[in-house]
């Protein structure tokens, strides 16, 4: 169990201690996208969903949810994020349209942001399905996905 960062000596979970590591710049960028129908890619786009202005609200709990990856992902340390920013584009294909998600997080600290970029997504594509599953309840959540990563002692990460 000594290879596991997250075990202790009884091999039980636990948080792992940074305390130690230097503070550093962190970077992370993260994709996630939902597959929605005609009509809600043109109430979205219109601003006419009941619930209003879907990106907006999505963008919002997105970045709370960054703020907030701490209390959902059981091991992960409260961070203080420097900053978030996440964006929408769509992608048409036959009959159905994606909109994807980017979410780019940034904090300096002793550990990662992979997470909460994660997370940001995730949170973006659930409340987008929360604001419209009243036209359709067959939209699809996914992939999501790190982009890239800076910072930390494994360095970089960029996706091919």
């Amino acid at each position: 169990m000594a290879d596991f960062t997250h075990f202790n000596k009884e091999g039980r979970a636990k948080m792992v201690d940074v305390s130690d590591k230097p503070e550093t710049a962190r970077t992370a960028i993260a994709q996630s996208s939902i597959t929605v129908n005609q009509e809600i890619y043109e109430k979205i786009s219109s601003n006419s969903m009941k619930k209003g202005d879907v990106l907006a609200v999505a963008q919002t709990a997105g970045i709370m949810a960054s703020k907030k990856t701490w209390d959902i992902i059981p091991m992960c340390h409260p961070l203080p994020l420097k900053g978030v920013d996440i964006s929408f584009s769509w992608e048409a294909k036959e009959e159905e349209y994606d909109l994807i998600i980017t979410a780019s997080v940034k904090t300096k600290g002793n550990t990662g942001v992979e997470m909460e970029a994660l997370t940001a997504a995730s949170v973006c594509a659930l409340t987008v399905y929360d604001m419209c599953k009243a036209v359709d309840k067959g939209m699809v959540i996914g992939p999501t996905f790190l982009i890239e990563k800076t910072g930390g002692k494994n360095g970089d990460f960029k996706r091919n």
